[in-house]
């Protein structure tokens, strides 16, 4: 069933419950994002306004994907917009993810394929099955690269 016959069925989940779903998908890609960038010394001290190197990327990305799990706070639930903070922390992921690959070079390509695999849609039901995939795949690929603590994990999925 697409997207469009389940809203016309009442069966799209409501704002709130999208919401929900890309915080935990948010915070759950912030927090592979911060452990990488710590495995890597990097720290959003380090960002760059116009970045001219790898790391000032990654710290910049970072710090951009921080204020983006604030933003959703003083506003009411936009199934959009919570899925642009989402996709916003899965990039810097992704970027963090690409400096440790560059930094480490070997065992890192699972991580990091898995660390740029998903995006965070609004409303479609199958794209935002595809985005918890994406996720939990991301999830699962960081500490095997080093990048993140098992013990971390479980309690980053939200």
């Amino acid at each position: 069933m697409s997207g469009r016959e389940e809203t016309r069925a009442g069966t799209d989940p409501s704002a709130a419950e999208l919401r929900r779903a890309h915080a935990g998908r948010a915070r759950s890609a912030y927090d592979r994002a911060a452990a990488t960038c710590r495995h890597c010394g990097i720290s959003q001290d380090a960002a760059q306004l116009v970045p001219t190197s790898p790391l000032g990327r990654a710290a910049g990305a970072l710090r951009l994907a921080s204020g983006s799990l604030d933003a959703p706070a003083g506003s009411a639930p936009d199934p959009a917009a919570d899925a642009r903070c989402a996709r916003n922390a899965a990039a810097a992921a992704a970027l963090a993810a690409q400096v440790a690959a560059a930094r480490e070079g070997t065992g890192a390509s699972p991580a990091l394929r898995a660390a740029a695999g998903g995006t965070a849609p609004g409303r479609d039901p199958a794209l935002n099955t595809t985005a918890d995939e994406a996720e939990r795949s991301a999830v699962a690929a960081a500490p095997a690269a080093g990048w993140m603590d098992q013990h971390r994990v479980g309690g980053s999925q939200g």
